[in-house]
């Protein structure tokens, strides 16, 4: 159905059907005009304004005709203009006929079309009595009664049955301008009250089913919703007072960006809301959801519909539905749309002039999950606090949960809050992989305004073990420590940048991590990046532990611009050779150089004949070098600076020595990325089957 029904009517007047009653007011002239009609053929009369207590008829004319002797006649009124003002409705050019009848009972009865401009006709009716006046208006299965008593004339009593609620929409436009009902039907029971002083009230039960609503700037919206309710709505001259008491029940809602999914359980719902020239205050906040969540508080709103304060305290004994009930939107925005809550909060907070000014939580028990493993926290207890003026001070830890596969221990942050930043009152440390993440310092400022989220802190790393750390992470059984220090670290725009850099001892040598940073690090695709420098590894303890064969001899080397994108490498330039050490035998077994043969599209060849190289079960080499520069998922080989046997646009990658003397040399200079890494995977399982030249 179109939300404009007349096409006539003024933008404000769409569909607001609920003032046809203000025919009444005209019609009751007709007690007039009859008497002298049961003689006549034709009465007239020509109204120039009409006033009531809420609405104002211009250019009324009222035509009656009525054949001798006939038991009934035939009515016409017409209306050029119907203001009622308070309530936001204006109709032009109505024109309803019926036959006018007499009851038996004494009253005068009439029913027919009614239609404004061009519009499509309704059904419209008016039945006179001496201590009532009853008014109906029907169209399909949709409809409006109207009763009014002699006895109180003030009063007007309204029932509605599956109206559309865009026939509503007027009305509401007086309370909320920027809102728009899509969709919905709606049922009440309302008396209007309309005293020649004071405001008009408009109160009573409705039931509303299948509610779609959204603002201009598609702020807010609404879907599906459903609810019994009791409203309350007083249209004084220069204000507006709206109570709303009742539940919810189904639909979704969006508002401030926070998307809410009702269940189909009831939902109590309660709101006071009082509005001006200087925008609604709203003291009365309910939101009751049973064990999950319940709200109380009080808010403000500027006229332009930005909130300007805010007080809401929230208790909720059970945390598990409320993540994807009520924060899977904002959650979203961080790649967290499936993220899961356990245990209990009690929490208040406070807004004014539309920015966060303070946070008082309770945590007792809670967890918080990503299902996908990126992070865990179990047993989350303590008091988190947040101020934005005086400082105040908390404690909070957990008792243990997990990084990306890592475990690590329970913890105690002793936390203070001024200015709009939350930071630690002294160091803490985070038991981790047999050593500790060390926090020096730790400084978090929420996003206030215009000012984004941003945190900095400094880190000891303190002898992390490289096993542990390999198999959480699901690589080869690598041995060491990870220290370093990061002396600061700064958290903005959801980048986060590490000064100094981290030492890693292992395979015997050192691998040092420089200009490390990270983006979106717990959002959708993660990405990482950083420098490299290996110095000195042991190759045999290298060779090892990826199962390639046995290379003897000390490696260095560099990846410089290392790229992850959820942890997939998309882009490097890395430079790996051996350097000659004085009593380090250099010596290549067999294996790997048939595996280096088979991952790189690399030859090998040598003084002695081919099918003599099975005789050998490892062969003397002076260097090796390789290179790749990965980018588009392509990677730019190369090896060793004027390596022999590598003529013919060929590069050596293993440059031999002594007797019997073997070359390693590849002519692939571009090599399709994933399926090198495709064949990596290959050798560490022994899948790959060497190719030999």
């Amino acid at each position: 159905m179109s939300r404009r029904i007349l096409p006539n009517c003024s933008t404000r007047s769409a569909s607001g059907w609920l003032k046809w009653r203000w025919f009444i007011g005209v019609c009751l002239l007709l007690a007039v005009l009859i008497a002298p009609a049961a003689q006549a053929r034709t009465a007239t009369a020509t109204i120039q304004r009409i006033g009531t207590g809420l609405a104002t008829l211009e250019r009324v004319q009222v035509r009656l005709v009525w054949p001798k002797d006939a038991a009934s006649g035939h009515l016409q009124l017409r209306v050029g203009h119907l203001v009622a003002p308070s309530l936001g409705y204006d109709f032009r050019d109505l024109d309803w006929r019926c036959p006018l009848t007499r009851t038996a009972d004494g009253a005068w009865r009439c029913e027919g079309d009614l239609r404004a401009g061009r519009g499509p006709a309704l059904r419209f009716g008016i039945d006179l009595g001496v201590a009532h006046t009853d008014a109906w208006l029907v169209r399909g299965e949709s409809r409006i009664d109207v009763r009014r008593q002699a006895a109180a004339p003030d009063d007007t009593r309204i029932d509605l049955t599956r109206v559309p609620l865009a026939w509503t929409q007027a009305l509401l436009a007086q309370a909320w301008s920027d809102a728009r009902l899509t969709r919905g039907q709606g049922d009440a029971r309302l008396v209007v009250s309309a005293p020649a002083k004071g405001p008009v009230r408009v109160a009573g039960p409705l039931n509303l089913r299948g509610v779609g609503l959204e603002t201009a700037d598609a702020s807010i919206a609404a879907d599906n919703l459903g609810g019994r309710f009791a409203l309350d709505m007083r249209f004084a001259e220069t204000s507006t007072r709206i109570d709303l008491d009742g539940a919810l029940q189904g639909g979704e809602l969006l508002a401030a960006g926070a998307y809410v999914a009702l269940p189909p359980t009831p939902i109590g719902l309660r709101v006071s809301a009082i509005g001006d020239a200087g925008g609604w205050r709203l003291p009365t906040l309910r939101w009751d959801d049973g064990s999950s969540l319940r709200i109380d508080g009080h808010a403000g709103v500027a006229p332009d519909g930005a909130l300007r304060t805010l007080d809401l305290a929230l208790d909720s004994d059970d945390l598990s539905p409320v993540a994807e009930r009520y924060l899977s939107a904002w959650l979203g925005s961080f790649g967290l749309g499936k993220l899961r809550l356990g245990g209990a909060l009690q929490a208040r907070v406070r807004l004014d002039a539309g920015a966060l000014r303070g946070v008082d939580a309770h945590f007792d028990d809670v967890a918080v999950v990503e299902p996908e493993g990126r992070f865990a926290f179990e047993g989350i207890e303590g008091d988190l606090r947040f101020s934005t003026d005086a400082p105040v001070e908390g404690l909070i830890g957990w008792r243990g949960g997990r990084l990306y596969g890592l475990d690590f221990g329970a913890v105690g942050l002793p936390l203070r809050s001024a200015d709009g930043a939350v930071e630690l009152r002294e160091p803490a440390s985070v038991p981790l992989a047999g050593g500790a993440l060390r926090f020096e310092r730790f400084r978090l400022q929420p996003p206030i305004g215009d000012r984004p989220t941003q945190a900095g802190f400094a880190l000891d790393v303190e002898d992390l073990d490289l096993g542990t750390l390999a198999k959480s992470l699901g690589l080869p059984a690598f041995r060491g420590t990870l220290a370093g220090r990061i002396p600061d670290a700064r958290y903005a725009d959801d980048r986060l940048v590490f000064e100094g850099g981290l030492e890693t001892d292992v395979f015997d040598g050192r691998v040092r991590v420089a200009s490390l940073a990270m983006e979106r690090p717990f959002g959708v695709a993660p990405t990482l990046s950083a420098d490299l420098t290996l110095d000195d590894l042991d190759l045999l303890a290298v060779t090892e532990v990826f199962d390639f064969g046995s290379i003897s001899g000390r490696l260095d080397g560099r990846i410089d611009g290392l790229r992850l994108v959820d942890w997939t490498a998309t882009a490097f330039d890395a430079d790996l050779h051996t350097q000659p050490r004085r009593g380090v035998k250099q010596r290549i077994s067999q294996r790997a150089v048939q595996n280096i043969s088979s991952v790189g599209d690399a030859s090998f060849v040598t003084s002695l004949q081919g099918k003599l190289i099975g005789l050998f079960d490892d062969f003397g080499y002076r260097r090796i070098g390789i290179a790749c520069r990965l980018r588009n998922q392509v990677c730019d080989m190369s090896g060793l600076e004027g390596g022999s046997g590598s003529g013919a646009g060929g590069f050596t990658i293993v440059e031999g020595s002594g007797v019997p003397r073997l070359n390693v040399v590849g002519f692939n200079r571009r090599v399709d990325w994933p399926t090198l890494v495709e064949r990596l995977q290959a050798v560490g399982s022994g899948d790959l089957k060497p190719v030999v030249e």
